[in-house]
């Protein structure tokens, strides 16, 4: 493809995807940029199209404000100022919005949603298993998150929303948990924990426990857990409904998944699995971005065959480069040269073997998705926003299928 070509967006594999999804879902092994990614598809989307862009980050690493230099991101999303991409060098065409989960803000705010009325609410939120609950209970942080993208995306006030998760073992909670609060709210175990207060009469078989944990939790423990799970029952309606679409939108023809790795051995593994794990699921997986890609053309025959003849005859290539550039190596004897080339020559020949071995990873794993976008290693850390806008321009240029 001609960089003519190119400069049209409905020639980028990439941005047509884009354009035809409202939610992004980045997924990847821990320490492989996927936040960073994340924020940069973001960025770069609201520079190159006139979309209102969120990027949404539920990994409690508190990444994503440094990322884009904007500092007090909460739950309520932030505007990045358009003086912040003319600082850049770039004019927007669109917005980028950016917003981080407030985990306890958003359990409040799902209580007000669904308590038949404000006196269960506020039971609700003076309940001490439940402010335990909003920050510890398994898999409370990961759905919340899910209830949270579904509330913005129900909202309607964004084109395109870009959600960062956690690493993928918590990635895959992530995924799952809707339906697992869908089915414990509404399971025996539910209705045993809270039949108990409910009456006064309590079985013959039961009464044994509850004497038992009585003298070693103490009544007061067991009355706050019985009154918790008998206030939440009282949401059942609404809150199963709402979890079991919450977890439909991840399988909507508007959602996509784009997985970040690199092809190190452990995230290139666990990056393979993850994207089994989705197509278990039947979600879509539309890309796949591997940051740190070596050049091709340390692969490049030629090359390669460059690096071994100066590690066949470096004195004589030496000799030669001595009397060419008599000047330029002053002072320079042949075996301190011949030295130096050797070692560039041996270097170059192991780095040539590392992008051969990607070269080949990456084609085993480019099959279970639409678009395959590569990172080369920069030079810098990204640490601004022109750095994230040249990942940005990396992804959505550099993409093939």
């Amino acid at each position: 493809m001609t960089r003519r070509q190119a400069s049209s967006p409905l020639d980028r594999p990439l941005e047509r995807l884009l354009s035809s999804r409202e939610v992004v879902i980045a997924c990847g092994p821990g320490g492989v940029g996927k936040t960073t990614t994340a924020a940069a598809i973001a960025a770069t989307m609201s520079v190159r199209s006139a979309a209102k862009v969120l990027v949404l980050t539920v990994d409690p690493a508190r990444r994503l404000a440094d990322a884009l230099g904007v500092e007090g991101i909460g739950n309520t999303a932030t505007l990045v100022p358009a003086a912040a991409f003319a600082a850049a060098g770039v004019r927007q065409k669109g917005q980028l919005w950016a917003a981080m989960l407030d985990t306890k803000e958003s359990w409040d705010a799902l209580v007000r949603r669904h308590a038949p009325d404000a006196s269960t609410a506020a039971r609700i939120f003076a309940n001490p298993i439940y402010q335990n609950v909003t920050g510890r209970f398994a898999q409370s942080h990961e759905y919340i998150a899910m209830e949270r993208l579904y509330e913005i995306h129900a909202e309607g006030a964004y084109d395109l929303v870009v959600v960062d998760t956690p690493p993928t073992r918590d990635a895959l909670d992530f995924l799952d948990a809707p339906g697992r609060m869908a089915d414990f709210f509404g399971s025996g175990l539910l209705r045993w924990l809270v039949a108990p207060s409910r009456s006064r009469l309590v079985s013959l078989a039961s009464r044994p426990f509850y004497q038992v944990a009585d003298r070693i939790l103490g009544t007061q423990f067991l009355g706050d857990v019985a009154e918790f799970f008998l206030l939440f029952q009282s949401m059942y309606d609404g809150f199963v409904t709402r979890a079991r679409s919450v977890g439909a939108l991840l399988g909507e023809a508007r959602t996509t998944f784009m997985l970040v790795t690199t092809l190190e051995t452990v995230p290139s593994l666990e990056a393979t699995r993850f994207a089994a794990a989705l197509a278990e699921r039947q979600l879509h997986l539309g890309l796949l971005v591997v940051n740190k890609v070596l050049p091709a053309s340390f692969a490049d025959p030629a090359a390669v065959a460059v690096a071994e003849s100066l590690q066949g005859d470096p004195v004589g290539i030496a000799g030669a480069l001595l009397a060419a550039l008599p000047d330029g190596l002053a002072g320079a004897s042949r075996v301190q040269v011949a030295r130096v080339l050797e070692e560039v020559g041996r270097s170059f020949a192991s780095v040539g073997l590392v992008a051969s071995r990607q070269a080949e990873l990456l084609a085993e794993m480019s099959g279970a998705h639409e678009v395959t976008a590569t990172v080369p290693h920069l030079a810098a850390d990204v640490v601004d926003l022109r750095g994230l806008l040249e990942i940005g321009r990396h992804v959505l240029d550099g993409t093939g299928t």
